[in-house]
């Protein structure tokens, strides 16, 4: 199977807030929000592996800062990690309010899917190749992200997340 470098999944989404998009308060709604960010993340996923890919988990997403009415959104997705029939997505989310100039991060998470046919049959993906201090450390902290998920889903036992475990033994938090 080919490898690709991180890069080449890199995706960039915008989306105007409308009216249609808020709340009573003339916020983004943030199931939205979450919608488009799966939107550029299985854009993102598919660029990596050429396949048809289903979300198969999405991590703690926190709203940062409100994302108003008539805001840009700018949804960047980037493959973080490759499993064998998984990969991550790492997303970052802007607000910018064109009129007043101002550019904020609003959230950023992670998201995971698994390449599938067309009878829903998990498929492999090829291999990620970082390139960037950035995209290194994304792909090797992406190990311990998805130990986490395992384990809050119930797949792994707790005991057996080494790399996870690594993260409090070198912290001090659990002995």
């Amino acid at each position: 199977m080919d490898k690709k470098f991180a890069k080449e999944s890199f995706t960039v989404m915008n989306e105007l807030v409308l009216p249609n998009d808020t709340n009573p308060l003339n916020s983004l709604m943030g199931g939205r929000l979450l919608h488009w960010m799966d939107i550029a993340a299985a854009i993102s996923a598919q660029k990596h592996c050429n396949r048809i890919v289903v979300t198969a988990s999405v991590d703690t997403v926190s709203f940062h800062h409100p994302i108003k009415l008539g805001d840009v959104v700018t949804i960047e997705a980037q493959v973080s990690r490759a499993f064998n029939t998984s990969m991550e997505v790492q997303l970052t989310v802007w607000a910018q309010n064109i009129p007043s100039g101002t550019k904020i991060k609003s959230n950023e998470a992670f998201y995971t899917f698994v390449a599938i046919d067309e009878n829903s049959n998990t498929l492999k993906v090829p291999e990620l190749i970082p390139e960037t201090e950035s995209e290194k450390r994304y792909y090797t902290e992406a190990i311990q992200r998805r130990q986490l998920r395992l384990v809050l889903a119930g797949k792994m036992r707790a005991s057996d997340a080494h790399e996870l475990m690594h993260v409090f033994d070198s912290s001090n938090s659990i002995k």
